[in-house]
């Protein structure tokens, strides 16, 4: 990779320790415990149940089914379709991480809600995000990242994030030509789009892997190069987790770089890019500003 991973030089204003900023440069994640406390998880834990039982008004294009158990596994632009989780990605404790990391105003690219059931979530296989957005959303630079709220317990046994530390330092391009419209299929399981198995052998023998283990009010980011993938959930716990992109604002789309058509507007954000305004104060309280 020839972008950087870190845009900006560290400061003691920085809002990571140069510790922190020096592990996710070397590393391409970061775990960050308890940066929401618990009032403010039940608050999102609470309209995440409303929203996953099927009750309001989500755009019907953006619920993704678990093939098989029709679970919902997630909803897409969750922070445009409701105002809670809206505030979130807007979060000072999240936005000024990113603008710092990516040292530009930064939006929201794509965002989820993602639930990983009980006894048979699916799996994810091993990808990297940018190669995707590059290929077939017109990201040019390798300046994103992405940062997931838990909103659960995310154990080493429920199906957590795995990520292969210091993979994000070589760009791996993946098998096959990618079909037009194949993010109908790739959004519950991933065929295409995704690396060799000699690649990913060969990253994991030299690097190992890391599950990125968490109590809820946690943060897990990770460079949008990083490899990573989860494994299916056959325990009776199930994991869920607010997930959020922040591009740089100077690094919006352009043409797909695949050739393919854009995928629509509520994977890859296209339209009325503005950088967003950090908001102060506890999630759901009255002290949101």
């Amino acid at each position: 990779s020839v972008d950087p991973v870190v845009y900006r030089k560290w400061a003691p204003d920085s809002p990571l320790t140069e510790v922190q900023c020096r592990q996710y440069e070397r590393d391409g994640f970061l775990v960050l415990p308890d940066v929401f406390d618990q009032a403010e998880i039940a608050g999102l834990v609470a309209r995440s149940a409303v929203l996953r039982g099927g009750s309001t008004n989500l755009e019907p294009e953006t619920v993704i089914i678990e093939p098989g158990s029709g679970e919902v596994r997630s909803i897409f632009r969750i922070h445009g379709q409701d105002a809670l989780f809206g505030r979130l990605a807007a979060d000072e404790r999240l936005v000024r991480i990113a603008e710092f990391i990516l040292d530009d105003g930064v939006y929201i690219h794509q965002s989820r809600l993602n639930y990983k059931p009980g006894f048979d979530g699916r799996e994810f296989y091993w990808h990297s995000d940018f190669e995707t957005w590059h290929v077939e959303d017109g990201m040019s630079r390798m300046r994103a990242l992405s940062m997931s709220v838990l909103l659960s317990e995310n154990t080493s046994l429920n199906g957590p994030l795995m990520l292969i530390p210091r993979s994000h330092r070589q760009y791996v391009t993946c098998v096959g030509e990618t079909p037009d419209d194949h993010y109908r299929e790739s959004l519950k399981k991933q065929e295409y789009g995704v690396p060799d198995r000699a690649h990913i052998a060969a990253l994991a023998d030299a690097n190992g892997i890391a599950a990125a283990a968490g109590r809820p009010g946690s943060v897990i980011l990770f460079d949008c190069n990083t490899l990573h993938g989860s494994n299916g959930n056959i325990t009776p716990f199930a994991r869920s987790n607010a997930f959020y992109v922040f591009n740089a604002v100077s690094n919006r789309l352009e043409n797909p770089f695949g050739g393919t058509r854009p995928r629509p507007e509520f994977i890859a954000t296209r339209r009325n890019i503005l950088p967003l305004a950090a908001r102060r104060g506890a999630i759901g309280g009255a002290t949101a500003g």
